[in-house]
């Protein structure tokens, strides 16, 4: 119902509002798919009961930036992270839920808790002055340092990013340099440029006669691609800006001479097409950008250019040595491109191991697209680059069998993998993707050596092999992803790689055990399962959580079960317990069918928040349960029990509330939940912004802290996915700093009657916090939302 326009207040009060676990999807850019605000919402539910999931704090807030539902209803929700308003560059993180809304795991960059000053002892003008210092080309410009807080290395530190654009020292190649500035000792501890470059029916020079789409226009066939997206394909000319779309006559393009200018445009827009293919009929993706649309291609681009580079919108190819070898082979394309999925699905840091993976995946997905064309000149073959003789030996830039045969790239992995070039710390991940595939020792493809005493591997397929690749990068991995990482072992390919082989294929199958096995060869160990060959048994919790105060102490029990072969001795042990915690089972060894009991003890100096705690129980294989900790306050005892709110259900009007004029009512246009008060806030159908808020004192020391409230929504609203109306509830400071948004309801949670609503607010407990409800009216149709029988129980 639309309230009457003489309730509205003449001053309307408003606020800038950080959003904290958003329970919708923010607007997604216009080259992604549209997040699952299902999907959000359950890993938001999930989230707010769980922040330690996420090495989580009161000073943070998050941000959907994608959403994967699996046809099983298991949803896979990634968030971006910010830090006191800060960005946080490998805060990122993945929310997965089981198809119930139950918590499933979390992929987490960051190793613990960010705790960091955010005040620069470096001015951006020294960053400014450092950024430029660091470009080797000829810059244009110099963006301005951006604070931000750099976590790419699983730890917080504060830092300035500088972005300097202009172009690499060939001339012909553009830069978009990002130069990373430690904002307390001026330090430039990181860079990396934008610009992904491969260093580091017609008839196409390499490809062989093949079948294009194009367009007709009027008389004349366009290169433009109709069937893939309108991709086209362009004539640099050998210039660096202008480019002409190819046009013919007779729709029949090039003569496979490097001297007809079509030539080189049939194997781009060849590539082009069969890389949409490869991700859409392969991994069902909807091309490169996820939305159907095609990718630009621009070829002979400069003159004697010796690269072929992606910057994140396009394609471009180099002709070569004396513009006599376009670079525009199928594995090149494939490769490229495949650097703008990855940008759309991990976001992989173009630096370190994570930029090691990076370049690894585009190999990989380039020689998967290259097998999955079939082109009749250039068939699949696991070298990169093979066609385009860059090196002017007839030898190719990569090797993924033997990735060591070009002389710079690691075939196993070692400690000094993460200071080389990205180009050839991708060697780990091209020889284990190979192993994984074709198995070790000679191959049709090559001979693939064990890295030190691994054992020999036996492959399972192309088919097997980049299915578990995409999955991994798809819904696992994070920014910062790496193959080692000693102090967060979780966020490692091997992990994720492993994770997404149990997802298809199931735990220690063989190609689980083909993964192990792989990255066992190139030198990658890991703390994940060792699988036997019968005998398996399962490990469960109950209950799953408690809470606790400082020196106090919460048990749970724990129960395995046989799930294949015999029984079997099951002993335990807890891992992830927060400083001053310690773990004791009784007993310590069950036979599986047997349980135990867990007691979790903590001590006075043991610090407030949330802790995933890690239950293993290890026989011939070993199976691990979570168990998440909740540390209240700072102990002592709760002392003031209770409901903490004055005036809950507005009976005595406006009592003990701040809200705008007219919000407070028992306006007959909305039944109340109980009584004769409520708060209306919105319903006019216009532009207008209601807040309800109240200040509450949290005591310390006491096990459960919940807010909830009764909610009535109804709209005139029809559609069902866009959010034009929306309620924020958040929790703030006594300064009015938000310290969380606990949900946002829209005018697509419309429904008859009230329903209640509750949130924890443990994570306060000893603080002095505002309650805020704040509704946000567009201008045309109205939405209510009415708020009634208000409580903050503290028990």
């Amino acid at each position: 119902m639309k309230r009457p326009l003489a309730a509205v207040s003449a001053a309307l009060l408003t606020s800038g509002l950080l959003t904290c676990v958003a329970t919708a999807a923010q607007a997604a850019p216009p080259t992604a798919p549209a997040p699952d605000t299902s999907a959000a919402a359950r890993a938001a539910t999930v989230l707010r009961t769980n922040p330690g999931a996420v090495q989580g704090s009161s000073a943070e807030s998050y941000q959907v930036r994608s959403t994967k539902v699996d046809a099983s209803g298991a949803a896979h929700t990634r968030y971006t992270r910010t830090y006191q308003g800060l960005r946080v560059y490998g805060g990122d993180f993945v929310i997965h839920t089981a198809s119930n809304g139950t918590y499933a795991g979390s992929s987490v960059g960051l190793a613990a808790p960010l705790t960091l000053a955010t005040t620069a002892k470096v001015t951006a003008g020294a960053a400014k002055k450092a950024a430029s210092a660091r470009f080797t080309g000829r810059a244009e410009a110099v963006g301005a340092p951006e604070l931000f807080v750099d976590a790419s290395s699983g730890k917080g530190r504060l830092a300035w990013e500088t972005v300097v654009s202009g172009w690499q020292p060939d001339g012909q190649t553009p830069s978009r340099l990002h130069v990373i500035t430690d904002a307390t000792s001026g330090a430039t501890v990181g860079s990396f440029d934008e610009i992904e470059s491969v260093v580091g029916s017609g008839q196409g020079i390499y490809t062989g006669t093949v079948s294009i789409d194009t367009t007709l226009s009027g008389s004349t066939y366009q290169m433009i691609d109709p069937s893939h997206g309108s991709g086209r394909t362009c004539d640099m000319n050998n210039g660096t800006s202008t480019c002409t779309t190819f046009t013919d006559a007779d729709n029949a393009w090039g003569t496979g001479a490097n001297s007809n200018r079509q030539s080189a445009g049939v194997d781009a827009h060849f590539g082009a097409a069969k890389t949409f293919d490869y991700f859409k009929n392969v991994h069902g993706r909807n091309g490169i950008f996820g939305n159907g649309n095609g990718v630009p291609s621009r070829v002979h681009y400069g003159n004697n250019y010796v690269n072929a580079f992606w910057d994140g919108a396009q394609m471009t190819y180099g002709d070569g040595s004396g513009n006599s070898r376009p670079l525009v082979s199928l594995d090149v394309a494939g490769h490229e491109m495949s650097h703008g999925v990855t940008e759309a699905l991990a976001g992989l840091v173009y630096s370190g191991e994570s930029g090691g993976l990076n370049e690894g995946t585009s190999d990989i997905f380039g020689n998967m697209m290259e097998f999955y064309a079939a082109a009749p000149s250039d068939p699949g073959d696991y070298q990169v680059g093979e066609k385009i003789n860059i090196n002017g030996n007839g030898t190719p830039l990569r090797y993924m069998y033997n990735p060591s045969l070009d002389g710079s790239s690691d075939s196993c992995w070692s400690t000094s993998t993460k200071n080389k070039d990205v180009h050839y710390s991708s060697g780990v991940a091209n020889h284990f993707f190979f192993n994984l595939a074709e198995g070790t020792g000679a191959t049709s493809y090559g001979t693939s050596p064990v890295c030190g005493s691994a054992p020999a591997v036996t492959g399972i397929g192309r088919s097997k092999a980049e299915k578990i690749w995409y999955r991994a990068l798809d819904v696992y991995f994070t920014s910062n992803t790496s193959y080692v990482n000693t102090s967060n072992p979780a966020n490692t390919a091997r992990a994720y790689s492993l994770r997404a082989a149990t997802d298809l294929y199931g735990s220690c199958s063989t190609e689980y055990k083909a993964v192990q096995a792989a990255w066992t060869a190139v030198n990658v160990a890991g703390n994940d399962a060792t699988c036997s060959t019968g005998n398996d048994f399962s490990v469960s919790l109950s209950p799953t959580a408690g809470s606790v105060n400082p020196g106090s102490a919460a048990s749970t029990t724990v129960s395995t079960a046989t799930t294949s072969g015999t029984a079997q001795t099951v002993t335990f042990s807890a891992s992830g317990l927060p400083s001053g915690a310690s773990a004791a089972f009784s007993p310590a060894s069950v036979t599986s069918g047997g349980s135990s009991t867990l007691t979790i003890s903590t001590s006075a100096s043991t610090p407030p928040g949330t802790y995933s705690v890690t239950v293993n129980g290890a026989g011939s294989v070993t199976r691990s349960a979570t168990y998440t900790l909740t540390v209240n306050g700072t102990g002592g005892g709760c002392t003031a029990p209770g409901q903490k709110l004055a005036n809950p259900g507005f009976e005595s009007g406006a009592t003990g509330w701040t809200a705008s004029s007219g919000v407070i009512t028992t306006d007959s246009g909305q039944a109340a939940h109980g009584g004769s008060y409520k708060a209306w806030l919105n319903g006019y159908g216009s532009s207008h912004t209601d807040t309800l808020a109240q200040s509450v004192a949290l005591p310390a020391g006491c096990s459960s802290y919940t807010v909830s409230f009764w909610l009535h929504i109804d709209s005139a609203e029809t559609t069902t996915t866009v959010q034009y109306d929306k309620l924020n509830v958040q929790v703030l400071n006594s300064g009015g700093t938000v310290l969380a948004t606990l949900a946002t309801y829209s005018n697509l949670n419309k429904a008859t009657g009230y329903s209640q609503k509750s949130f924890s607010l443990a994570g306060y407990a000893g603080q002095t916090v505002s309650l805020k409800f704040t509704g946000v009216e567009d201008s045309s149709l109205q939405t209510s939302f009415v708020v009634d029988d208000t409580a903050v129980t503290v028990s």
